[in-house]
């Protein structure tokens, strides 16, 4: 099974393959926000690489995101080795 982004209330995690891949959902994702209204902050939002090669930074408006070793999710911490806590 393969679930490709996790959406619950006013959180979303994005996931993706390829670092194209998640420049696109990202772009996206802002694109439809924008459209009805919703402003994303981009402070909350960060950058969690999980045995990537490509180590370019993903920007948001000309703003560049915050990579991280982990982050929190519906209270469970997930980490750069893809375990929750």
């Amino acid at each position: 099974m393969q679930i490709d982004d996790l959406n619950y209330a006013d959180d979303l995690a994005l996931l993706s393959h390829t670092h194209e891949q998640i420049e696109v959902k990202t772009t996206g994702v802002a694109a439809a926000s924008s459209a009805i209204g919703l402003n994303i902050q981009k402070g909350k939002n960060k950058i969690l690489k999980y045995n990537v090669e490509n180590t370019n930074s993903i920007k948001l408006d000309e703003e560049l995101l915050e990579d991280v070793e982990s982050f929190t999710y519906l209270n469970k911490v997930i980490d750069e080795d893809l375990m929750q806590t």
